[in-house]
């Protein structure tokens, strides 16, 4: 931990298992430290999962941190990308479980973004039944949504995500100071998941995404650096705690959790479409946001000048505007495949002011197409 900071610790109060969520800059160096208060002895054997870029930045910190522990560590270095995010890369974490002999007992602990933290989640929850898991997000995304709340998963060609389990970390690490060497494409698209906790739920966390935007209207949220530090660690906060809330309160997304997929409907749909990696999850959920604000507008459920600052703080993450391309019907025909389809209805997410939403099944393809075609960008004259 860096000198004179103190880590803040958000609790994921479940039944079957309470976890912590500590956040602090130079907290990744307290790897072991952390794991050993929650209850892992100090012997027991990690597979350690990251990819090639975050390997090279902040491997040997955690393998340091762990060794000088005690801590039998392996390591694996996957490929990073959505288009890795396949059964076949969950076998290349299954075959390392194996080499590395990993017992119930054992932790794989996940070091990455989303694409690792899922993978490695799933595989956690695949071998031998069920064994420890470690969330140590190093992308925005992450760090306020995918790491959090135990869902983990794969891809398949039909959609994004079909293949899962809930399997809940024993502990979420998050080091704000990792960000240094995050992509400004990456941050920005982990700004999509902090703008969709204000809209859904935090208007005072809005606000002060609104007034950075503001101050700064083509790039206040577009990087680490025009967002400062105060307030992204600010944002990440009441981000992890507001993602804390809505898991305790719905572990395995049967009623009020769902509407953390404001923007994912539609956006699932553009990067299954578009061909997974062509948008960053990020960027095609900053999308579904969008599109979600105009249907609301098309069935009557909020205002214009709502959907207006939506936009506008979308706009100054530096996140897609434009719809892509894609076949109406196609795209129709997409949403049908989403996980969170009931009995041939498609749920949707929709704003109904900023801080609030609804659950609606009643959404008519003809609404939904309308919506798009407002996003598409405007034809040049001849």
């Amino acid at each position: 931990m860096a000198v004179g900071q103190h880590p803040t610790t958000i609790t994921v109060p479940l039944a079957a298992q309470s976890y912590p969520i500590v956040l602090g800059p130079g907290s990744l160096a307290s790897l072991a430290e952390l794991l050993i208060a929650q209850g892992i002895r100090a012997d027991t054997r990690v597979l350690l999962v990251t990819n090639p870029e975050v390997e090279r930045h902040y491997g040997a910190t955690c393998r340091r941190s762990l060794e000088e522990a005690g801590f039998p560590v392996q390591t694996l270095v996957i490929e990073a990308g959505e288009d890795q995010k396949t059964p076949a890369t969950v076998a290349l974490i299954h075959d390392a479980a194996f080499r590395h002999r990993l017992e119930r007992g054992s932790l794989i602990v996940a070091l990455g973004g989303g694409v690792v933290g899922d993978m490695a989640g799933f595989a956690a929850a695949t071998w031998l039944r069920g064994i420890a898991v470690v969330q140590v997000p190093t992308t925005l995304l992450a760090m306020v949504d995918a790491a959090i709340g135990g869902k983990t998963g794969v891809n398949h060609p039909g959609g994004k995500n079909l293949i899962g389990a809930f399997h809940q970390p024993k502990l979420v690490l998050i080091d704000p100071a990792v960000l240094h060497t995050l992509p400004e494409r990456e941050f920005r698209a982990g700004m999509a998941e902090v703008i969709k906790y204000g809209v859904i739920g935090d208007p005072s966390l809005f606000g002060d995404l609104e007034a950075a935007a503001q101050r700064d209207p083509l790039g206040g949220l577009a990087n680490r650096e025009s967002v400062g530090t105060g307030l992204l660690e600010r944002l990440l906060e009441r981000s992890a705690s507001a993602k804390a809330r809505v898991v305790a309160a719905d572990e395995r997304e049967g009623g009020l959790r769902a509407i953390l997929n404001y923007g994912h409907t539609l956006g699932h749909a553009v990067e299954t479409l578009s061909g997974y990696g062509t948008y960053l999850h990020g960027e095609a959920v900053g999308l579904g946001m969008l599109a979600a604000g105009e249907i609301s507008l098309a069935m009557g459920l909020w205002r214009p000048e709502d959907q207006q600052r939506q936009r506008a703080v979308i706009a100054a993450a530096g996140l897609p505007l434009a719809w892509p391309a894609l076949d109406p019907q196609a795209v129709l025909a997409c949403l049908q495949g989403d996980k969170k389809v009931r009995s041939g209805r498609v749920r949707f997410v929709l704003p109904t002011a900023i801080g609030a939403v609804e659950i609606r099944d009643d959404v008519e393809p003809e609404i939904i197409v309308l919506a798009l075609e407002r996003l598409k960008p405007p034809q040049s004259g001849a």
